[in-house]
């Protein structure tokens, strides 16, 4: 895994409040068992009519806005506890999720899937829309290390929280896997302390 520590991005704004995990990546393509593709049919039914032709309104369509964070509206990723909608996301090249709430079976999803959800207040998320509404090249900034994320539009910082855990997966690229594996030599001392002493 890539290491995540600090992301300055141009957003793509999604200014939609409850969108569920089906919106995200609609039920008949969870046949597939491989993360592969998954990207391309990320909000599939927003994106394209029933001719598969691009919906020109759909931001996801709009050639100005671009970006590696995905901002979105208030509970975002409810519904289903499908993982496959974080697959969606981190397949189509997004990074980050902001939003002011998740809905929890998402959050973990995210963050098992090297997707950082980060939670905002309401009138923060609102500055971000109003932001990129004014210029749609604006940036946001996201700290991991201080747990911040800036509106670089306006200066304006907001902290955010995140498990401990998860943190430091983030911050040195390790999947649960690597974890276990980085941290071997502790815990084999561990079990000889445990079943020696």
């Amino acid at each position: 895994m890539e290491k995540f520590v600090t992301l300055t991005s141009t957003i793509v704004p999604l200014p939609m409040e409850n969108v569920d995990t089906d919106q995200i990546i609609p039920a008949r393509f969870l046949k597939a068992t491989s993360k592969d593709g998954f990207g391309d049919n990320l909000f599939r039914d927003w994106r394209y009519d029933k001719n598969d032709q691009p919906i020109q309104s759909f931001v996801l369509n709009n050639p100005k806005y671009k970006g590696e964070i995905l901002v979105a509206g208030k509970n975002f990723g409810s519904g289903s506890s499908r993982e496959h909608a974080a697959w969606a996301i981190a397949g189509y090249g997004f990074k980050v999720v902001v939003s002011s709430f998740f809905a929890d079976i998402f959050k973990n999803n995210a963050m098992n899937n090297f997707l950082l959800p980060v939670v905002v207040s309401e009138r923060f998320l609102k500055e971000i829309f109003e932001s990129v509404d004014n210029d749609s090249n604006m940036t946001l900034t996201v700290n991991l290390e201080n747990q911040t994320l800036t509106n670089n539009a306006t200066g304006h910082s907001e902290t955010f929280s995140i498990n401990s855990y998860k943190k430091e997966c983030f911050l040195k690229g390790f999947d649960d896997i690597d974890y276990l594996l980085n941290n071997k030599d502790k815990i084999e001392q561990y079990e000889k302390k445990r079943y020696i002493g």
